[in-house]
């Protein structure tokens, strides 16, 4: 491990001194995002014999949703937030407008700890409306606008920063619940910070806005780099990675990091990745539809919103009628609610029983593994779904599925099972059952929609 740590500390300070290599790199993902996402929305739709190897619109949905997106959930996991420091063209976007901007400072309104909630699940909702993983104008829309809004919040806030990063961006909050598990941090020696008070490096510009000096763990820290080896106090080193989960407390976890995890990340994407395939979904629809019709309200049954609004294609046979809208609302709405309202009460249940009711953050933060198994399982999908239209068999995708959501399941049981090791068995076993519950009902969901139905 030393010789690991000492190996990764000079990566860090490589960073650093290349600054203008990585912000060299992060202009030609810029570039590479901006092609990827503006030119197949001016190119007509692909025909049903069209494929990846001929078609740019198809190529470019591959490498948005079937490789992008689910790796850069992985990467997190893996390097913490090294692609919001390094890569991200939203971030690298913000930071160049706010150097030309106003400057005028973040209002308190929108430093409210639950826009970053309420960000991610208002896209999921609006994704689905249009079908953003199936068109290139939906993908535009939704990533092409919070590119803009991006943009507009640096200039208009803090100069040189990445205000909309801290404050706004729809995966933020995502990107800080899985970074809490990755085996790399920036760890800072606050002692030694103190000790060193003369400047021996220029002081590092943060973007995120962060108190470096007082930094603990992975969950805000973008891994940019650019305050590696600051009064010989920040390193980057190898850790455990259920170390800052096992570390956490109910201050170092907000109610918001729990609201969205539970209701979001595993309630609320679980519904968004499900209703395709959801018999539950097409029951639901078939009811209304008969009650309608029965009624002689034969409106939402017409499929002439606009394609901003609701999918509107039907060139490609696909086009949703007012009632597909309203039902596509009722079921995300309702598998976030049931299923983050399941889990909320299973944990406050296992906190109460433990005998410290303010076990319940901490643990809730446990079942991170779980959601963030969650949206790898749902994104790769539609990876496995472009492939077989390809001709590719993929006989090894399932039993792959199984391991990832088994694993997933046993580390976020594990983590349970330590958070609570200081407790007599009386109550460390009835609260581990309460967790297990939890797990077990999240299992369920997944196991329903790649091999139950």
């Amino acid at each position: 491990m030393p010789h690991l740590n000492n190996w990764l500390q000079r990566l860090g300070d490589s960073m650093r001194r290349h600054g203008a290599t990585i912000r060299a790199v992060q202009w030609a993902v810029v570039l590479f995002y901006a092609v990827l996402l503006v030119v197949p929305a001016l190119l007509p739709l692909p025909d049903s014999q069209a494929r990846m190897v001929d078609n740019l619109t198809l190529l470019a949905q591959f490498l948005f949703w079937g490789l992008w997106w689910p790796f850069v959930l992985l990467s997190i996991v893996l390097f913490g937030r090294l692609w919001c420091g390094v890569l991200c063209p939203e971030g690298a976007l913000s930071e160049w407008a706010s150097r030309y901007g106003k400057g005028l400072g973040m209002p308190k309104s929108l430093r409210w700890a639950g826009w970053p909630t309420l960000a991610f699940c208002l896209t999921t909702i609006y994704g689905q409306l249009i079908s953003v993983y199936d068109y290139a104008q939906a993908a535009l829309l939704i990533l092409g606008g919070s590119t803009i809004a991006a943009v507009i919040v640096g200039l208009l806030f803090a100069r040189g920063k990445r205000v909309w990063c801290r404050y706004l961006c729809p995966v933020s909050g995502v990107f800080a619940l899985l970074a809490r598990l990755a085996p790399v941090h920036f760890q800072v020696d606050e002692q030694r910070w103190l000790a060193n008070a003369g400047p021996r490096l220029p002081p590092p510009n943060c973007a995120p806005l962060l108190d470096i000096r007082r930094l603990r763990g992975a969950a805000d820290c973008h891994a940019c780099g650019r305050c590696s080896g600051q009064r010989d106090a920040v390193r980057l080193i190898a850790r455990s990675s259920n170390q800052e989960i096992l570390q956490s407390t109910s201050s170092s976890v907000s109610s918001w990091d729990v609201r969205l995890l539970l209701f979001g990340v595993i309630g609320l994407a679980m519904g968004a990745f499900q209703w395709t395939v959801s018999p539950w979904f097409i029951a639901l629809k078939q009811a209304l539809a008969q009650w309608l019709v029965a009624h002689d309200w034969l409106w939402p049954l017409q499929d002439d919103a606009p394609w901003w609004l609701l999918t509107h294609y039907p060139q490609a046979n696909d086009s949703f009628s007012w009632l597909d809208g309203f039902c596509i609302l009722a079921y995300l709405g309702l598998s976030a609610l049931l299923l983050g309202t399941s889990l909320t009460l299973l944990m406050r249940l296992a906190a109460r029983i433990s005998g410290d009711p303010a076990q319940y953050w901490p643990l809730a933060i446990t079942l991170t593994p779980l959601g963030g198994a969650g949206l790898f399982l749902g994104l790769s999908a539609t990876t496995v779904k472009l492939l077989r239209y390809e001709g590719l068999l993929l006989d090894w995708v399932q039993p792959a599925r199984a391991a990832l959501l088994i694993a997933a399941i046993g580390w976020s049981l594990w983590l349970g099972w330590k958070r609570l090791e200081q407790m007599a068995p009386t109550r460390r076993v009835p609260a581990m059952a309460c967790l297990a519950l939890a797990c077990g009902l999240v299992g369920y969901g997944w196991w329903l929609q790649f091999w139950g139905w």
